[in-house]
């Protein structure tokens, strides 16, 4: 079953002279359960089409369907609730809010959505983030390793549709990246999470079910 399906998907930016194709016709699927690694060079448009893929913006043309939602169909308030309960985003320098500790962060967007997480829930997740000892730690007590599981688990908490990561290990180092990485095949494999991560590290893209290569907003190769 496909749980996301991106169809002719084009982004342009500017006009005339300026006018910049980030992304062109773009077409591909990705079924259930499945982890998908994005790999391209800087400029490529991968960037582009994860945040177009999240709702976090509106293509030029072409259609994103999430579950089944055609989400380019629905207003900014709509999209932006669908966003927070069905889409988990991990971003490369966290965005972690700086005055709440890490059970807070996981939390939020629960708390925005006017849902509250149970005990126990919250603690089997702190424990499979290995985070159990700093819940009632703020961002600035943490390692950048510990941030960013902080926002694998932000990602998780609404247990979503999908999770997008855009360069998830890009500002860590190598211990630290391991760390992440197999946080996501575990969230893959044990949560059952479809995941797309996108990485310019081909020894991390390598973990991924398959792999799919982009240049100059096209798709030139999938593995």
């Amino acid at each position: 079953m496909d749980l996301l399906k991106v169809e002719n998907l084009t982004k342009v930016y500017g006009k005339g002279d300026a006018e910049v194709v980030a992304l062109d016709n773009v077409t591909f699927s990705v079924k259930k359960g499945e982890f998908v690694a994005i790999v391209g060079a800087s400029g490529s448009g991968k960037s582009t089409l994860l945040h177009l893929i999240g709702g976090v913006d509106r293509p030029t043309s072409g259609k994103v369907y999430i579950d089944g939602n055609d989400i380019y169909k629905m207003n900014d308030d709509k999209l932006a609730i669908f966003r927070r309960r069905q889409v988990g985003l991990i971003y490369q320098f966290y965005n972690l809010i700086p005055i709440l500790n890490v059970s807070e962060n996981i939390t939020l967007p629960m708390e925005l959505d006017g849902r509250k997480v149970s005990e126990k829930d919250l603690d089997e997740l702190l424990d499979s983030l290995n985070l159990s000892d700093r819940k009632k730690h703020l961002p600035n007590q943490l390692s950048g390793g510990q941030q960013q599981r902080t926002s694998i688990g932000r990602a998780m908490i609404t247990k979503p549709a999908i999770i997008l990561a855009d360069e998830p290990t890009g500002n860590l180092d190598s211990k630290a990246s391991d760390e992440i990485v197999d946080l996501l095949k575990l969230s893959n494999k044990k949560y059952h999470q479809t995941i797309i991560m996108i990485t310019h590290n081909l020894d991390i893209a390598a973990c991924a079910d398959r792999i799919i290569k982009i240049e100059d907003g096209h798709i030139v190769k999938e593995d």
